[in-house]
């Protein structure tokens, strides 16, 4: 995954998921909030650039204080492939399997995805 940083970059993406309303929201805002001097600690991080598959929107690793708290490790997605969300999940280090997390999107067949993986790996989701 690639971590977004560049101004011109996120003006970029914030104009792409504009267009897909309101099934980017949960993204979208973050992505305003980054490119606009992101006094959260967000990070963008994106499967490719710029013709992109998934965009996940998280606070950055070294402000995970707690690996129990999934309010703070919470996630934010947009994925215009579900395969992007699987691979996603199944395989990357964007999503801290060791850590309780908390993923927010608008999108048909989220909830699945999340299952499938999770029963795969024996793990409990709420």
């Amino acid at each position: 995954m690639l971590i977004l940083r560049c101004p011109a970059q996120l003006q970029l993406l914030e104009e792409t998921l504009r267009k897909s309303l309101p099934t980017t929201l949960p993204v979208l805002g973050t992505v305003m909030t980054v490119a606009r001097g992101n006094p959260a600690s967000h990070e963008v991080l994106v499967d490719s650039w710029p013709h992109f598959g998934i965009v996940l929107t998280r606070l950055r690793p070294e402000d995970h204080k707690d690996a129990k708290d999934y309010y703070i490790n919470q996630l934010s997605v947009f994925y215009r492939d579900k395969g992007a969300l699987q691979a996603l999940l199944e395989g990357t280090e964007a999503v801290t399997q060791g850590k309780a997390f908390q993923i927010m999107g608008m999108q048909d067949g989220l909830d699945e995805a999340v299952q499938e993986v999770a029963s795969a790996r024996g793990l409990k989701v709420e």
